[in-house]
Order: C-alpha cells, then structure tokens, then sequence
C-alpha cells in the first residue's frame, strides 16, 4: 500500500470540544508538541477556549502547508486573518498563542496589534487596553515633561479602530 496513514491527535478546548487534527500540523505549538512527546494523543488546552481554538487551528492548517514557492500565499493569509479583528479579539488569541508556544503567530499578532497603536495618544491606547489612569494631574505633567519625546504624538489619532 502506497498510503500512509497520518498520526492524529485531538485537541481539547477549555470548553470541552475536541477538534482533531494532524500531528504534523498540531506540533507546530511546543506545548503540543512536548505533549506529544509524552505520548498524549488527546491534549487538554484548559487555557484556550473553543472560538479562539478554531482560529488556530485555521492558522497552523495553512502555514502546516507553507514552502518556499507559496510565502506570497501564506503572507496573504496572515493579512487577511488578522484584518477583522478587533484588539479584544487579538489578545484573546495572542494570550492563548502564547500559552500554546505558536511564535509565528504571537509575531503576527504582536505586530498587528503595534502598527495598530502607533501614532494613538495615551488616552487612545488607555482606552483599547482598558488601562485605568492612576496618576494624579501633578504626576502625569511630571511625567510628560521629563519624557516629551513620548508624548510629541499624542493628538494624533484618538480613534480606537
């Protein structure tokens, strides 16, 4: 027989749906892959919920298939699967990305969510990251003299998109 058949492992959500998937796709996070190791066939994610799972394994399955002749492809693809998402949305990815040891895509969404922030002023970034201001007026002046270069930006773009 000519075929092979490819080792499967199933994933399982925090909310406990199990999705399986190749081995040879899936080992592209270390912690499966050192799961794997350990001869685990089904891996418990107890830190990554069912909708955010889904995206992964979307995003392993297609650069699962990345060679040299298709990186215009694949660049497209990281384009494209971060385009529509909010910042709430990234982070609950990047947060389970880096549960899960994934570099590329903690790359792709640290980078997306950075070219996203820059030129937004204090008060735009407090906003998307939901950061409460602890500093009294005084100290916030203080602070703003003794590192204008931070601060030159900071009228640029208020939006939150």
């Amino acid at each position: 027989m000519a075929s092979s058949s490819k080792k499967m492992l199933i994933l399982k959500s925090s909310d406990g749906d199990e999705f399986e998937i190749e081995e040879s796709i899936a080992v592209q996070s270390i912690t499966i892959k050192n799961m794997v190791e350990d001869d685990y066939t089904l891996i418990p994610l107890p830190n990554v919920n069912t909708q955010n799972l889904i995206v992964i394994i979307e995003y392993m399955k297609k650069h699962g298939e990345k060679t040299d002749s298709n990186e215009e492809e694949i660049k497209e693809f990281d384009k494209n699967f971060v385009k529509d998402k909010n910042y709430q949305k990234m982070l609950e990815i990047a947060l389970a990305a880096n549960y899960l040891h994934i570099s590329d895509l903690m790359n792709l969404l640290c980078m997306t969510i950075a070219d996203r922030i820059k030129n937004k002023s204090v008060n735009a970034i407090r906003k998307i990251f939901n950061i409460t201001n602890d500093h009294t007026s005084e100290e916030e002046t203080k602070i703003r003299e003794e590192h204008k270069w931070a601060h030159e930006g900071d009228e640029i773009d208020e939006s939150l998109d």
